[in-house]
């Protein structure tokens, strides 16, 4: 006999999973005219390389299970080879939508195991980052979802937009789209006033243009019957799957971590916190353009409140030395060439922080031993909960709506997997 296929373990496991949902559905019928059918890993519609095994009747999904793992990198154990500092530029490589927001998660999560605070100032700018990240991963996220569903005007209005915001990050870092921008205990370099200007006019303009985005699309009949009650998901079952961000808003749960656990400057805001209750696909969509007006507000009052003064922590053992002082200092090249390749050695311990990404709950879990680099790190993505759902939303619908349903998750794969 031949030998077994290496595939088969993989494949008996998924078919379990399958089985597992409802027993049910799998029971021999002489009259079963159902399918199983591969949607992915290489799929213009799952937003990256997700596979999803779905059983059909017809048209009809009577059960799926996503597979995840076809990007996997081994983020978290790169981390344990490299040291605090060094990871930084991974971060970026996460949810690449809103590097920015991944480099101030990591950054936090690191500062609370070293018990280091960041000045004023640079928690001002971080807050303004971190929105502007949400803002343009909101924007792809709707266009995205309209494409998925036929309306490619839409996609690149948003991209349109999304440039805007690159120039501002071109500007301020040096980059548009891997950033690396924060450090731990600061930031690579301050904000600067034309910065400042680029987003006021930004903002200036940012409201007409949503406004023709939900013009065209709020009374168009096809972008609505694609949507309206499509990957519906319970307020219990969005709990207890773990999911987060405006996709458990849009099931009426107010959850939002930037209230519920402050961090930053965020208690000083004034911000509302977007709920809805329909939990379908539409409600996505809505969530998300009322959140970019919500982060639109935020950056106005950030930018308004911006104290002036430093914005790197004077921890001349733990914070990276400004360049200009590496460069003509002896004592600051030493202590750079120290942090870079030694690390900064945290105490023993173990930390969690998470923040409100633009997908949802972010988290970085830190184990130390007190060397220079960590002894285990494990990434909350909110990707990858909000997918692990899918079953639920997608059982009972038709193979068509599966497209609408993972736009209005708005995954990113590359902190899926990670």
């Amino acid at each position: 006999m031949p030998a077994k296929s290496s595939h088969e373990p993989r494949r008996s496991q998924i078919l379990a999973a399958l089985e597992d949902q409802d027993t049910a559905v799998f029971l021999d019928d002489p009259l079963d005219n159902t399918m199983i059918l591969n949607m992915g890993p290489q799929h213009p519609a799952t937003h990256g390389v997700l596979r999803l095994l779905v059983k059909l009747d017809g048209e009809t999904v009577l059960a799926a299970v996503p597979e995840l793992g076809y990007l996997h990198r081994g983020y978290e154990k790169i981390a344990e080879a490299s040291t605090y500092h060094e990871f930084i530029p991974h971060t970026d490589r996460l949810d690449y939508l809103s590097p920015l927001s991944n480099n101030v998660a990591y950054v936090l999560a690191v500062e609370k195991l070293a018990g280091i605070e960041a000045p004023r100032r640079a928690q001002f700018i971080r807050v303004l980052v971190s929105e502007m990240a949400r803002i343009a991963s909101h924007l792809v996220g709707v266009g995205s979802m309209a494409m998925d569903v036929g309306a490619l005007t839409i996609l690149l209005w948003a991209f349109r937009e999304r440039e805007k915001l690159l120039d501002i990050y071109d500007v301020l870092c040096g980059a548009r789209f891997t950033t690396s921008y924060t450090r731990i205990g600061g930031l690579q370099q301050d904000w600067t006033p034309q910065c400042t200007t680029m987003l006021r006019t930004f903002l200036a303009h940012m409201e007409t243009d949503l406004k023709e985005v939900e013009a065209l699309l709020q009374r168009n009949k096809i972008f609505v019957d694609r949507c309206e009650n499509v990957g519906y998901i319970s307020q219990a079952d969005a709990i207890a799957w773990g999911v987060t961000g405006p996709v458990l808003r849009a099931a009426g749960v107010p959850r939002d971590l930037r209230r519920d656990q402050p961090y930053l400057v965020y208690p000083e805001l004034d911000f509302n916190v977007i709920t809805l209750t329909e939990s379908d696909a539409l409600a996505r969509f809505y969530v998300r353009v009322a959140e970019i007006r919500e982060s639109a507000k935020i950056l106005r009052q950030a930018l308004d409140m911006l104290p002036e003064g430093p914005y790197n922590a004077l921890e001349t053992k733990k914070v990276l030395p400004k360049k200009e002082r590496t460069y003509t200092k002896m004592e600051e090249l030493i202590h750079d060439f120290m942090l870079i390749n030694m690390g900064i050695n945290p105490p023993v311990g173990e930390v969690y922080h998470a923040v409100e990404s633009s997908k949802g709950e972010l988290g970085f879990y830190i184990v130390s031993d007190g060397t220079g680099h960590p002894w285990r790190m494990k990434i909350r993505s909110p990707s990858t909960c909000n997918l692990s759902a899918l079953p639920i939303m997608l059982k009972g619908g038709m193979i068509s709506d599966i497209v609408a349903v993972i736009g209005s998750l708005d995954p990113v794969m590359g902190e899926a997997d990670k």
